[in-house]
């Protein structure tokens, strides 16, 4: 079962599916798409991201966005996907906890992985039978109706992760600080690497980043921006023929050699080394 709706003169699309390994590829847009993925089995499954090994069990969902790699070449069972692109839901680009700048998509560089408890399954399972009673309904409308419970999913899930994956210890503004932090790595990483400028543009000190950050989560605000540098560039060698000269300049690396120096640090393997072991593409 597939539905999409999809508008090309604003170039928007918003699919449904309930078997993302079969259907990934027939939408009319396949790239630069958010991702709710849904295990509805009563079994685990797995997909990879970025070439790691996902796995959801059952009444599990995840958030994944256009930066990264999918691949369900070891999904064995059918795994539900909702999938849209920043000019169905996110025209305005608001920057709000539900916006596709919100805490399901950019809270931590780490996978949401979200549990639907058992009182809340008939709630999620009622709006996938709505999603798929309104994609049915073809009408001028449509387009604001979807928008509208996909709002709805988005809140929802964003309820869970706070409940279940922020730390109680942080009320909601530090929470946001936490999500603008993150948004403006994804943003800025390749020229701003100093805590002290993602700092500037939060109004904040970058010792209050780092206190917040050491209630939330081990990793320094510092150690943040490099993770995100170097998972980039083991993007860019795994789904990529750019060579390492190439990936050290748009990485706003100046010099190749500082570039595999930060690389083997990161990843204890040179470039070049980690291109043999691990580039996917081979």
């Amino acid at each position: 079962m597939k539905f999409e709706y999809h508008d090309p003169k604003l170039g928007s699309v918003f699919g449904l599916t309930d078997d993302v390994k079969k259907d990934h590829r027939s939408f009319s847009i396949t790239s630069g798409t958010i991702n709710f993925l849904w295990n509805r089995n009563t079994d685990n499954l797995e997909f990879l991201i970025d070439g790691i090994p996902v796995v959801l069990k059952p009444n599990q969902l995840t958030t994944t966005t256009y930066l990264q790699h999918i691949s369900y070449e070891h999904t064995e069972l059918p795994l539900t996907s909702f999938l849209f692109n920043r000019e169905f839901y996110c025209i305005s680009d608001h920057d709000a906890e539900v916006s596709c700048n919100g805490i399901l998509f950019f809270g931590t560089q780490d996978l949401p992985i979200i549990t639907i408890p058992k009182q809340q399954e008939r709630k999620f399972d009622m709006l996938y039978e709505i999603f798929e009673d309104e994609f049915s309904t073809s009408d001028k409308i449509q387009g604001d109706m979807l928008q509208m419970l996909l709002k709805r999913l988005i809140i929802m899930s964003t309820r869970l992760a706070k409940e279940q994956l922020i730390i109680k210890k942080l009320d909601n503004d530090q929470i946001d600080v936490i999500r603008k932090f993150n948004v403006l790595v994804d943003e800025h990483y390749k020229t701003k690497r100093k805590v002290s400028e993602y700092a500037e543009l939060l109004f904040k000190s970058p010792k209050t980043l780092s206190n917040l950050f050491a209630i939330y989560n081990q990793k320094s605000p510092q150690q943040i921006i490099l993770d995100r540098v170097a998972l980039e560039a083991k993007r860019l060698i795994n789904f990529t023929e750019k060579q390492n000269q190439e990936i050290a300049y748009e990485l706003g690396f100046n010099d190749p050699a500082h570039f595999s120096r930060f690389f083997k640090k990161a990843t204890s393997f040179s470039p070049s080394q980690y291109r043999e072991t691990h580039n996917i593409l081979h």
